[in-house]
């Protein structure tokens, strides 16, 4: 693979303090994750154009709520380099100019529940599922996909990302009765089946991953402070490696399923930088402060 001795031992103590695999599953796929994480990246070069490692949209926000999908957007940018945000009224119309441009799309931050906008989005769903890119969706996306699960179900280029109570409302919605408490890795599991395993983040105190056929647990080291925001910045840098992973193919994953792949990475990159930002500002840490962690901790994870 090209990394020395040295280099591999410290990948696989990182990797053994970060995740673990649902009972299923073997040690090897264990010991190979993180280094696909590391696979699907592309390498920096001066013989590439901006723009050419991906173009991802964010499309969330509203008069009340503007960080959110700044955050998003930001964290984006910080792994990817390049991003397009847009938040115009006419968004239906607006973002499918931009569709063929785009990689992939985050959809939800910051977003609200205003009928028009929710009426928008559907509409940037669709369109984005004609032209078959990755779809990331967060926040108030995933109240408009628990009232119609019909708008995303079964499309397998999309990520869910819900926190416990976006979870639970999503579970009850798809299996009609209440998250088992002890069994979070049977509903996480049961909750992608239900959504036509499609991959979902289920983010917590572990973050459970799921297409449906396994789960992951990533628990990546990060810190007892979780502040808004948090959520934003991992759904910006799961749009950025979602295309790489799904870019890169089954050679490059080892046949994994890409999105379980790049989930996984952002779940760690945003722990990492959470970790960062804490050991520096403690209880007053911010978003704010995670983002401007989060070149370090890239660097850290996957280019060690």
């Amino acid at each position: 693979c090209g990394f020395s001795c040295s280099v591999l031992a410290l990948c696989l103590d990182v990797f053994k303090r970060s995740f673990s695999l649902h009972r299923t599953h073997s040690l090897k796929d264990m010991e190979n994750i993180f280094q696909l994480v590391r696979n699907v990246i592309p390498p920096l070069t001066g013989k590439r154009h901006k723009g050419q490692d991906g173009r991802i949209g964010i499309v969330g926000g509203c008069q009340e709520y503007t960080g959110a999908p700044y955050f998003a957007a930001i964290t984006a940018l910080k792994v990817v380099r390049n991003t397009k945000m847009n938040d115009s009224p006419n968004a239906v119309h607006e973002v499918e100019k931009w569709l063929p441009r785009l990689h992939s799309v985050v959809i939800g931050p910051g977003l609200g529940r205003d009928e028009v906008l929710l009426e928008n989005t559907k509409g940037i769903i669709e369109k984005s599922k004609v032209k078959g890119i990755p779809i990331i969706i967060d926040a108030d996306g995933l109240w408009l996909i628990s009232q119609q699960p019909s708008l995303i179900q079964g499309y397998q280029r999309a990520i869910l990302t819900p926190n416990y109570m976006e979870f639970s409302r999503l579970y009850e919605a798809m299996v009609s009765y209440p998250v088992d408490s002890s069994d979070h890795h049977g509903c996480v599991l049961r909750l992608s089946q239900a959504m036509g395993n499609l991959t979902i983040v289920q983010k917590g105190e572990r973050d459970l991953i799921s297409d449906g056929e396994k789960v992951l647990v990533c628990s990546h080291e990060g810190s007892s402070r979780r502040c808004g925001g948090q959520g934003d910045l991992l759904s910006g840098s799961l749009g950025v490696l979602a295309h790489w992973a799904f870019l890169a193919g089954a050679e490059k994953t080892n046949g994994q399923n890409p999105f379980l792949v790049a989930a996984f990475g952002a779940c760690s990159l945003t722990r990492q930088s959470n970790h960062q930002a804490f050991q520096k500002f403690g209880r007053s840490m911010t978003a704010s402060d995670m983002v401007s962690e989060v070149g370090t901790a890239f660097s850290k994870l996957f280019e060690t």
